[in-house]
């Protein structure tokens, strides 16, 4: 499940996936370890899922009236960026059923507008990171000089993520919460009776049991809150109402940069639409060929890599801030500090918002150190000083270390009234209020997306055997990474399938590949790139999740002069 996706490129970079709080164990280990879509089963090429027909959608009558769209621009809450929405089908079977996703779109416009050369339309990540939102945030900010100038960059929040609606959510109202506290009161016994810490590798029956139920449990709630759309935000719809976002924008052809998870929305697009991508742009790549177990073992054994290398280069980046003298001693704090929340929570201070669950749990501790792996130049710092307070019994600062950012994003005002006229609602109206849904759905959508995208196996079995293996190539990033695709064991299953690249017609797609990627390994962009027809790969040997935006001039230059001048990038290109 890929959690990969998530990461906003920095000026002031730093990712768009969040660790979750300890009591929902299943949710948050879908964050910082399960990264990506899931299945069970290796597929080998003969086995490989085929694309979608590409006929074209604009020519159904029931799609006109979606592809007939064009933007209302006003002004959005935040000076310099201009908002708009966009409708799309919630069903695309049954796209005239008058149920509808309306999307908030953000624009910048081109710095240099006598050189204009259309739009180029980007998504962050995640599953669940909010285009236009981090557009308003200053994500045009990371795309390089030359870009800026020639394209308006273009945001948009995918269907049921940000600022959708509907949006997705897994967590009942504040009113509907309050009314199960009061309905179920705790008796003396189990309110005296302290609760139980999950283990990173859960080898008793009890421990199994407890992650399976506590998965269950997050899938239901999603089911319940969320049931009408779960089945609808998947990436392959995803990607149409992207090609509807193309015609809306008025351009013949798609432009298109992706992050992390948006690297499969981009592999998506040009599936289904090959011979409509202009230029695109695919960095921390996610290899849709890979199976779910095959994913965990990927991507927790980058997470691992990540740490050993934090552990190795700390003082070139943190100093003398790094909390052990040597790697050796700096591993050897990371795994105490595992080991001690396991036994018990880690102490916070009062006004921690991790001290209404009695401190950090294992679960908590490694969120913690994964995330901060996606931006060294900016986490590390701070990583070491709060892994040295929480080695000396204070783990406030390690619990805050996403505080920062999950505040800006809660901060964000989506205005939802800025609409695209009465025309598009009279054509295809909700039928229904959407529930309330909180300032950030950005956990529930990762869940949603990641679970739905690739089916998984619907017995427990699979799970546990995957265990011994994911402990041998990643510890207990990987344990934690398998124990975490459980919630899609009772998920709805979409009709995806682990499958090569099928793209005929696509022209030349650039693969962004960073070798100490913790999130999206190095080898996932390899094999991308070498999926596609006249796929490119670009290798930037550096740390961190993704690189394009992180201030490398060389990747900068590079992508710049591809998406500007469809300037192709030489076999075994490296940054």
């Amino acid at each position: 499940m890929l959690r990969a996706g998530t990461l906003r490129p920095p000026s002031g970079s730093t990712p768009l996936n969040r660790p979750t709080r300890a009591t929902a164990i299943a949710l948050a280990l879908l964050g910082a370890l399960s990264l990506t879509a899931c299945t069970g089963g290796g597929l080998s090429d003969k086995g490989a899922a085929k694309a979608p027909a590409t006929a074209d959608p604009a020519s159904r009558s029931d799609l006109r009236p979606f592809y007939g769209q064009r933007l209302a621009w006003t002004d959005c809450a935040t000076d310099g960026y201009e908002c708009a929405r966009l409708t799309v089908p919630l069903d695309y079977a049954r796209p005239g059923n008058g149920r509808t996703f309306v999307l908030p779109v953000a624009r910048a416009a081109a710095t240099g507008p006598g050189k204009r050369i259309g739009s180029l339309v980007f998504n962050p990540g995640g599953p669940g990171a909010a285009g236009a939102g981090s557009l308003e945030e200053g994500m045009d900010e990371a795309f390089g000089a030359a870009a800026r100038a020639r394209f308006d960059i273009v945001g948009f929040d995918p269907r049921g993520v940000g600022g959708s609606v509907p949006a997705l959510t897994c967590e009942p109202a504040e009113e509907e919460r309050e009314t199960e506290k009061e309905e179920k009161e705790p008796t003396a016994e189990e309110d005296e009776a302290p609760e139980g810490v999950a283990p990173l590798y859960p080898r008793t029956e009890a421990d199994r049991s407890a992650a399976a139920a506590g998965a269950r449990t997050a899938a239901e709630d999603c089911e319940k809150h969320s049931g009408p759309i779960l089945r609808h935000v998947g990436t392959d719809d995803a990607a149409r109402d992207l090609d509807i976002l193309r015609a809306a924008l008025g351009e013949r052809k798609l432009t298109y940069l992706g992050w992390s998870y948006g690297t499969s929305l981009g592999t998506s697009y040009a599936e289904q639409f090959p011979r409509r991508v202009r230029a695109m742009v695919l960095d921390g790549a996610i290899d849709p060929s890979l199976d779910w177990r095959q994913r965990v073992l990927s991507q927790s054994a980058g997470f691992r890599r990540s740490v050993d290398d934090y552990a190795e280069r700390c003082a070139e980046i943190a100093g003398d801030r790094c909390p052990g003298r040597t790697p050796g001693e700096i591993r050897a704090l990371v795994e105490r500090l595992y080991q001690r929340a396991e036994r018990e929570p880690l102490p916070v201070a009062e006004d921690s918002s991790y001290a209404e669950y009695g401190g950090m749990d294992a679960t908590a501790v490694l969120d913690a150190v994964s995330m901060a792996m996606y931006t060294p130049e900016d986490q590390w710092e701070p990583l070491s000083e709060a892994l040295r307070e929480a080695d000396r019994g204070d783990a406030t600062k390690l619990g805050a270390l996403g505080d920062e950012e999950e505040t800006e994003s809660e901060d964000t005002d989506t205005d939802t009234d800025t609409t695209e006229g009465e025309e598009q609602e009279d054509a295809s109206p909700n039928a229904s209020e959407p529930p309330a849904v909180p300032a950030d759905n950005g956990d529930a959508a990762l869940t949603a997306v990641n679970c739905l995208d690739v089916p998984h196996p619907r017995s427990v079995r699979p799970y546990w055997d995957a265990l011994a293996p994911a402990d041998k190539a990643a510890g207990v990033y990987g344990t934690a990474g398998v124990t975490a695709e459980l919630t899609c064991r009772d998920w709805p299953s979409g009709e995806r399938r682990p499958h090569k690249v099928a793209a005929e017609g696509v022209g030349p797609v650039l693969v962004v590949g960073t070798t100490g990627d913790p999130s999206t390994p190095y080898a996932e962009a390899v094999s991308l790139a070498q999926q596609f027809p006249a796929g490119m790969l670009l290798t930037y040997e550096g740390l961190g999740h993704t690189a394009y935006g992180r201030g490398d001039a060389c990747v900068t230059a590079k992508v710049d002069a591809y998406l500007v001048e469809l300037e192709r990038v030489a076999p075994g290109a490296t940054c």
